[in-house]
């Protein structure tokens, strides 16, 4: 290649990645879609102006509206455990003998706050400072299961069911100890790989915290909106009768709620307010809805997948699942 070839290549190059290129073409994009929502200003307050769509848009703000300040919350909170607490601090505060640090990593995880896009990163974190997997295991399922903002968060979107809180703590408690105590007896080392260590690792304390909280936002915030949405349209667009006919068997209604938590993989801080909006159901079933999401959905199902393995996931998933539908089932029918 020439001297002057080379320039010329250095040149495409430098040209193709030119910021004041990429900005020219954003800013063209901006302007078509403006003039696009200019002209269609009449079809779309029509379609706006409808019933149908008026009742959507009160839903689904309500629900977002409700639930945005716990969600910011608990991803704060999250983000400053994740990387000002040490994970050592667990690793000396659990007890030695495994069916003993089990319920204690159980308890830990209600105690602090903690959505599961950092409930997992912080589970691999245990395993690699020594703490017995089946005890980190239990604390990534409690943490954003049953956290204080996530019991106050249900109490806020429950004022008349009080009740819903405690059924909430204790079937969640149940499902993390089970697991945990179901992997230590069950569970093979084969079966769970040695998670990496995140990218985080070298980056200073602020820089991490920063990071965490903007990654937590972007996934969590995406989340709540498709689970806003999706509420918003169960009320709205869904027949009435169509959700009276699941509504009224108890088993379909349980298993129909437990699916639909998996589905909309909504962030353990805004659940409840979703919940609360599916007032067709029984508070069994929307409890299914509490208990099941935080345990398996399908955003954690793929961060099992790539720090622990899909062989893991693939095992574990399941078996969260029966559990979680299982305890919800018996709580709701002891305190409901």
């Amino acid at each position: 290649m020439t001297a002057t070839e080379a320039a010329s290549a250095r040149t495409g190059r430098s040209d193709a990645e030119d910021p004041q290129g990429r900005r020219s073409s954003s800013s063209l994009v901006l302007t078509l879609l403006m003039v696009l929502v200019v002209g269609l200003q009449g079809p779309i307050r029509t379609v706006l102006s409808a019933p149908v769509m008026q009742s959507w848009m009160t839903v689904f703000v309500a629900v977002v509206v409700q639930a945005l300040p716990f969600l910011v919350l608990g991803v704060l909170l999250s983000a400053v455990i994740a990387v000002f607490v040490p994970p050592s601090f667990f690793a000396r505060a659990l007890p030695k003998r495994p069916a003993l640090a089990i319920p204690a990593a159980g308890t830990a995880g209600a105690l602090l706050p903690g959505c599961e896009c950092a409930s997992v990163p912080v589970a691999g974190a245990l395993m690699r400072r020594g703490v017995t997997p089946a005890a980190a295991l239990a604390f990534l399922l409690s943490a954003p299961a049953i956290n204080p903002i996530v019991l106050t968060a249900t109490a806020v979107a429950f004022p008349r069911n009080p009740q819903i809180v405690l059924a909430r703590f204790a079937a969640g408690l149940l499902v993390a100890c089970a697991m945990g105590w179901l992997w230590q007896r069950l569970g093979r080392t084969d079966w769970l790989r040695p998670p990496a260590h995140p990218a985080s690792d070298g980056l200073g304390k602020g820089a991490a915290f920063w990071g965490s909280v903007r990654h937590d936002v972007m996934h969590a915030g995406g989340f709540l909106v498709i689970g806003a949405m999706a509420a918003a349209i169960l009320k709205a667009v869904v027949p009435a009768s169509w959700l009276n006919t699941a509504a009224d068997n108890p088993v379909v209604s349980v298993l129909a709620l437990a699916t639909l938590a998996v589905l909309l993989s909504i962030c353990s801080e805004a659940d409840a307010f979703v919940a609360a909006s599916l007032s067709q159901f029984s508070l069994t079933a929307r409890l299914a809805f509490l208990v099941v999401g935080p345990v398996i959905d399908l955003k954690l199902f793929a961060m099992q997948a790539a720090t622990f393995g899909r062989g893991f996931a693939l095992r574990f998933a399941p078996a969260a699942f029966v559990l979680a539908v299982l305890f919800s089932v018996l709580a709701g029918t002891v305190l409901l």
